[in-house]
């Protein structure tokens, strides 16, 4: 098949006995609420921008456009204000800032304390966003929770990998991404009950409460043991060998233990991951990595997940009805992760991505022609059916999106980098996700002003692209183990393979032999 490749058995592969043991299950359950954070910054924001007491106090142009001036401004303009998106994108430039830094200390000091750290930087901005009294504070709050955003997002998705068997890694993953979704739901929940509250301090109750999923990741962190791999780059080999036994459930854990050592070993001669990442044996991890992030953004998931009660409102929703559509659409989120976590080591990640590109490449060009007939500038014809409609075609979208690219482009890359460059590689894929998230929460409210109904149509264009990338570049990775994707994976892809050199492979083995007194082929 001309497609994205697949993989076989074959080339000596080796699949390693483990169990699904009760450590395994609870530490990802703890690590992953680092997502439930994440989740919960991205949807709490969309909330209290749309809030009449907070616009007030904070960005007093926009409440005068969308309270006290109502029909001057096009109904696509009103919101449209770099103050007001430099509140929400603040946090994303923070994030791509933190993550160089997280990548050294997921590295040296470990995942779990990589995490902890994520959760005190979350604990500081939330006290600075409840507590703000003018737009610097808040900005600053912002800023701490960019940081814990960027020291989460690049050590919880390698937690997870690292510690899950192969042959559920994609399901406990993908944690990580419900975590998310169910983060955005409990925003939009409380945003719907504190925009209830008289007195217009309801905003301070929607940004404290993010306290309390950044005090579960702290509290996680604590808990939680460090995965093998890290222990064993770190030179603590035998408690990772007993970690490893603890998690594998089983004695019978040499094969893999000798596995990660190998891997340790090659990784220790590394002494400049970055730089690693642009030889050409990890052309096929870094391409699909910074591509995966990059049409993450595209596919205009955050602009609604950021803006959804704003964009609501917008399309002459009155300000109860946004927040009550937007908690929709957040249920439909979680629900359809979850369809996801049962399907990805059974379906696949290929198949799930191409059919996700068909249902959101429709679902948005059928938005665009609504609002295109019903949604002008001045006025709006948007009756009770179409509107119902919309906020349907809106769950399509979001719903395909949660079981593919949402979990997916997060879990690709940090199941496919070798141990040598997997923090260097990490932290791109990071670096490259808050990017892009940032130009999109910076741009969106501009581009839907000048845009209007073809912002949906600029999104589906993009759908297009990305699922003709998948369907020719991206290859199927499910029940791989790690260490094993160079030969169960790009040895075998139609177009990958030709970037795979055994002689890059050898030469890496002479070198840390030379260095150590070591013989690989004595492990044989």
């Amino acid at each position: 098949m001309a497609g994205g490749g697949f993989t076989t058995n074959g080339g000596g592969a080796v699949d390693f006995e483990a169990k699904i043991t009760p450590i395994v299950i609870i530490s990802c359950i703890m690590a992953a609420t680092g997502g439930l954070m994440f989740g919960y910054d991205v949807g709490v924001s969309g909330g209290v921008t749309s809030m009449p007491p907070f616009l007030k106090k904070f960005f007093p142009a926009v409440y005068r456009r969308t309270v006290l001036e109502q029909g001057l401004d096009s109904n696509y303009c009103k919101y449209d204000n770099q103050g007001l998106q430099l509140f929400t994108s603040s946090l994303y430039l923070a994030g791509l800032t933190a993550t160089f830094f997280a990548s050294y200390t997921t590295r040296q000091l470990g995942r779990r304390l990589t995490m902890l750290m994520a959760g005190f930087f979350f604990i500081a901005g939330v006290a600075f966003n409840a507590a703000a009294q003018n737009l610097a504070m808040l900005i600053v709050g912002r800023l701490l929770l960019g940081c814990g955003v960027g020291f989460a997002n690049q050590a919880v998705p390698v937690f997870l990998s690292e510690i899950a068997p192969p042959r559920i890694r994609g399901a406990l993953n993908i944690l990580f991404q419900l975590n998310v979704t169910i983060g955005i739901l409990f925003a939009n929940l409380v945003n719907y009950g504190t925009n209830k509250i008289k007195g217009g301090w309801g905003w301070r109750l929607s940004l404290g409460l993010a306290g309390i999923p950044a005090l579960l990741l702290t509290v996680g962190a604590i808990l939680v043991v460090d995965t093998p791999n890290s222990l064993i780059e770190r030179g603590r080999l035998d408690d990772g060998k007993a970690v490893l036994r603890k998690i594998r459930g089983t004695d019978n854990i040499e094969a893999e233990f000798l596995e990660l050592c190998e891997a340790s070993r090659i990784a220790k001669q590394v002494k400049h991951p970055f730089r690693n990442l642009l030889k050409r044996k990890n052309r096929p991890q870094i391409v699909i990595s910074i591509a995966l992030q990059i049409f993450q953004q595209f596919t205009g998931i955050n602009a609604i997940m950021f803006y959804a009660p704003v964009l609501f409102n917008t399309l002459g929703f009155k300000n109860d009805a946004s927040l009550y559509s937007a908690v929709i659409t957040g249920a439909v989120n979680v629900l359809s992760t979850v369809v996801s976590i049962y399907s990805v080591d059974k379906i696949g990640r290929r198949m799930l991505l191409l059919e996700a590109g068909v249902q959101m490449f429709l679902s948005q060009v059928v938005i665009a022609i609504i609002l295109g007939f019903k949604v002008k500038d001045h006025s709006d014809d948007l009756s009770k059916g179409f509107a119902i409609f919309v906020v349907v075609l809106v769950c399509t979208f979001v719903s395909s999106f949660a079981w593919s690219w949402g979990p997916l482009g997060w879990l690709i890359p940090s199941e496919t980098f070798p141990l040598e460059t997997r923090s260097a590689g990490q932290s791109v894929t990071v670096c490259v996700n808050l990017l892009f998230t940032f130009v999109i929460a910076q741009a969106f409210l501009s581009m839907l002003c000048h845009f209007k109904f073809g912002i949906f149509l600029f999104f589906s264009g993009w759908v297009l692209i990305m699922s003709c990338f998948v369907f020719l570049l991206v290859p199927e990775t499910k029940g791989v183990p790690i260490e094993e994707m160079t030969n169960r994976v790009w040895k075998q892809h139609w177009f990958w393979k030709r970037f795979i050199d055994d002689d890059d492979y050898v030469k890496d083995d002479k070198i840390a032999a030379a260095n150590n007194g070591f013989d690989p082929a004595s492990q044989l």
